[in-house]
């Protein structure tokens, strides 16, 4: 699972577009107990979710013509302008170019080969998110791909990422790690969109779990908030207990209560 020691390729922020700041707000602060702190006069509105004092995600309210609301996940990279050229030769695009985002570190935004978006984060003073792997924080991210062998040879390219496989009942689960940190610093994983009736229809992205204390109890707490419940809570053996919910503006993400990993 994710942790905070990030390596290169790994996730090292998260964060939120959305049509209602302060709905989402709301949503979030019931859902996991998140509270939302301004970055400031100079950040254009965009803010930090914090739990418990530590930042769990970021946050800003945009436009319909930046898109529909929206989980987005970030990469760590030590040169975004380096990532920038990769997507570019591997046949991604770049969305935003790398800008400084004041002293606190440089960011991009691109899209894979199968126009799916994902953004890059190169530290200074801000090294990422807070907390991870923790209740009420980001644990895992998944892609939904049309082809896997595509997604993983542009993602090798791009971040460094490398792919395992692992047996599960019924079929193979291909795995996501950072080739700086091996197998251990799994964070993810690539779903063929084909075997997914959940996402089939809903195109190729990147879904961002939460972890949780109890599924069942939090898909409860969702849909009296006024989410919506994709997926209900499922039990995968070995894994945890699984929920794909999606908030009241239509943001989709993903909740796990994680087995104990021996």
């Amino acid at each position: 699972m994710l942790t905070t020691r990030f390596v290169t390729g790994a996730p090292n922020w998260v964060d939120l577009g959305t049509s209602d700041i302060d709905g989402a707000t709301s949503f979030y602060n019931g859902l996991f107990g998140w509270d939302f702190r301004s970055a400031g006069p100079e950040s254009g509105g965009y803010g930090f979710f914090q739990l418990a004092g530590k930042t769990a995600a970021g946050g800003m309210q945009t436009s319909p013509e930046q898109g529909p609301p929206s989980w987005n996940v970030f990469f760590q990279t030590p040169d975004a302008d380096a990532t920038a050229k990769a997507v570019e030769q591997t046949g991604g695009r770049v969305l935003m170019a790398p800008d400084d985002v004041m002293k606190e570190g440089r960011l991009a935004v691109f899209s894979d080969k199968a126009g799916v978006s994902f953004g890059v984060w190169q530290p200074r003073e801000l090294r990422g998110i807070d907390i991870a792997g923790d209740p009420g924080s980001l644990c895992w991210v998944e892609l939904y791909t049309p082809d896997i062998a595509a997604a993983a040879a542009f993602y090798y390219s791009v971040l460094g990422l490398e792919t395992s496989a692992m047996p599960f009942p019924g079929g193979t689960y291909t795995c996501l790690n950072p080739a700086e940190g091996g197998e251990d610093s799994m964070f993810g994983g690539v779903v063929p969109l084909a075997d997914d009736p959940t996402e089939r229809e809903t195109g190729a992205y990147w879904l961002p779990y939460f972890e949780v204390t109890d599924t069942d109890a939090l898909v409860a707490k969702a849909e009296e908030l006024g989410g919506t419940v994709r997926m209900p809570a499922t039990s995968v053996e070995g894994v945890g207990r699984i929920a794909k919910l999606a908030d009241p503006y239509g943001a989709r993400f993903a909740v796990i209560k994680s087995e104990p990993q021996s």
